[in-house]
């Protein structure tokens, strides 16, 4: 692919947004003739967005320094709103964008309310009367996956679970199974569907209520897309609140993280380079949230990223040293073994630092980076870049940090609440008086006259009521408070603070729990059903009391 771009043959790339951090791509996208420029999944760029992705607002910005003359920005699941970010981000004018629509006259949308302990037994009952075809049933959990999976094959219908802590090969072979067949049921979170081509597929199940009117249509939307009639249906139960709530709440970070990861970017001088796993440790971030922290420092004129690169590189000749010297002219060979000098030996491994090499050596960085690009053209080496950083340039002297630190607590505020109303209103679509479908396609700024006539309003004339909340037991009669207490002393890094704990005790994973190997404890997710909120006064609560004894 890299001969292939360098020589101008190559005519279609595709590439994750992420790649556009590695230094060595870019260098060769410089050289590189680009005459068209597409983003699928343009929704990300919106800070507003479903699935705000800060790699995403790099995209735009690499495009202008590429000077690429046509920008394609893709989406399916923008509102009006989104639309607006997309062409403000990518600098596309009004008359530009085109809306194709989003009714699909093909799906039977069906919104059945359900309580918790009658879902299982009504899926299986609606896969085991309808008439067979291939099936997606969403879930939220990757526990609920393999629970709900098992549950069907004992039932005698072919089913497995898909999630994202299932090993790469084992998604693959499962993908593999359910595309290669006309009438199977994948059980899967959200890690399932994205570039999945199957336009066959007759029936997506929403075991668990998703977490917006954008992943919903998004998700259905992998349906009929052959043209032929099929059938969505959401069963739709209030219980499934606390779990998203929780995940929304669970990635706001408190103003005391976010104080302390800015007073140490400030820290760092006029130019410096962080390593976002480093850092994500150190403050117990999770890498988005200290993406999206950085990505606003950028927007309020705070920080400027500069090019991100490799501190390290690591090398195995192949099959050794004299023979990679050998592949090269006597002054490159004679760079490379100058540069080979300036590395850490292992047993098979070279170690370069770039920036030791360039001090060493009184040479340019980009002849360094060049040096590992032709080792790997002419096949003479293995190449492994690692520790990636990024760049960044402070833009004033003097800031005030209280300022920059409300301005991003009121930011991860609105947001916070913009995730929170997206739950409200898949709920209200549920009971919404008149068509359904209507109230969809709406959202996104559709306007539709007539009914569908093939949504679960449409086709019973009836408001839908949703059951209430089942009561749970007293928050502090389903935990065993004095466990908690010594697991918390135990792990002070990763549960220390009581918003860690509630973290961990809602089944909301974080790099200190990671570092900690405290994932598979009984007491991870064990008020999972409870919210977050309620939780944290618990935990607030025992964290007073274990310092006061």
């Amino acid at each position: 692919v890299t001969d292939g771009l360098r020589a101008g043959t190559l005519k279609l790339l595709y590439v994750a947004p992420e790649r556009f951090n590695n230094e060595r791509f870019l260098e060769n996208l410089r050289r590189a003739n680009i005459s068209l420029f597409a983003v699928d999944e343009a929704h990300c760029i919106s800070e507003w967005g479903h699935n705000f992705r800060p790699d995403y607002l790099k995209l735009a910005q690499f495009a202008r320094d590429l000077e690429v003359p046509r920008i394609l920005a893709l989406t399916a699941t923008a509102t009006p709103a989104v639309a607006q970010s997309i062409c403000d981000g990518f600098e596309i004018p009004a008359q530009a964008s085109v809306n194709t629509g989003f009714y699909r006259p093909n799906l039977k949308m069906c919104l059945t309310p359900a309580k918790s302990e009658r879902r299982r037994d009504l899926l299986l009952s609606r896969l085991q009367k309808r008439a067979p075809g291939a099936t997606i049933v969403y879930v939220t959990l990757q526990k609920t996956a393999e629970q709900l999976a098992s549950y069907l094959e004992e039932n005698g219908l072919e089913a497995r679970a898909y999630h994202a802590g299932l090993e790469a090969e084992n998604r693959n072979e499962i993908q593999n199974w359910w595309m290669e067949s006309d009438a199977r049921i994948v059980v899967a979170t959200i890690a399932f569907g994205m570039g999945i081509d199957k336009s066959d597929v007759r029936y997506v199940y929403h075991y668990n209520l998703p977490k917006g009117l954008e992943s919903y249509s998004q998700e259905i939307g992998r349906a009929g897309r052959d043209g032929k009639t099929s059938i969505v249906e959401l069963l739709a139960c209030p219980d499934d609140v606390p779990t998203l709530e929780n995940f929304v709440y669970g990635d706001t970070p408190t103003r005391e993280s976010l104080h302390a990861l800015v007073e140490y970017l400030l820290d760092q001088g006029q130019e410096f380079a962080v390593n976002a796993y480093e850092i994500s440790q150190r403050f117990d971030v999770r890498q988005l949230v200290l993406k999206t922290t950085l990505t606003y420092l950028e927007l309020t004129g705070v920080l400027k990223q500069g090019t991100p690169f490799y501190a390290a590189y690591e090398i195995r000749p192949l099959p050794n040293l004299p023979a990679m010297y050998s592949a090269f002219s006597e002054k490159a060979a004679l760079f490379l073994r100058d540069l080979m000098g300036t590395a850490k030996v292992g047993r098979t491994w070279y170690k370069i630092d770039p920036e030791v090499a360039v001090e060493k050596l009184n040479a340019k960085r980009e002849h360094v980076v060049r040096a590992m690009e032709m080792l790997e053209e002419k096949k003479v080496a293995e190449v492994r870049a690692a520790d990636a950083r990024s760049r960044y340039h402070r833009l004033h002297e003097t800031e005030d940090l209280e300022l920059i630190v409300d301005d991003l607590v009121n930011r991860f505020s609105r947001r916070e609440k913009s995730e929170i109303s997206r739950i409200t209103d898949v709920l209200q679509l549920v009971e919404n008086d008149g068509c359904q479908t209507n109230a969809l396609v709406g959202y996104f700024g559709e306007i539709r006259d007539e009914p569908c006539g093939h949504c679960s309003y449409c086709a019973t004339g009836k408001v839908a009521k949703l059951p209430p909340q089942k009561e749970l037991p007293p928050l502090a009669s389903s935990i065993d408070s004095e466990a908690v207490a010594e697991l918390r002393a135990e792990h002070p890094n990763a549960l220390g603070h009581p918003r860690q704990l509630a973290r961990f005790l809602c089944g909301i994973s974080s790099p200190a729990q990671s570092k900690a190997r405290i994932g598979k404890n009984p007491l991870f997710g064990k008020l999972e059903e409870y919210r977050f909120g309620d939780v944290l006064k618990w935990c607030k609560k025992l964290v007073l009391m274990g310092e006061l004894g």
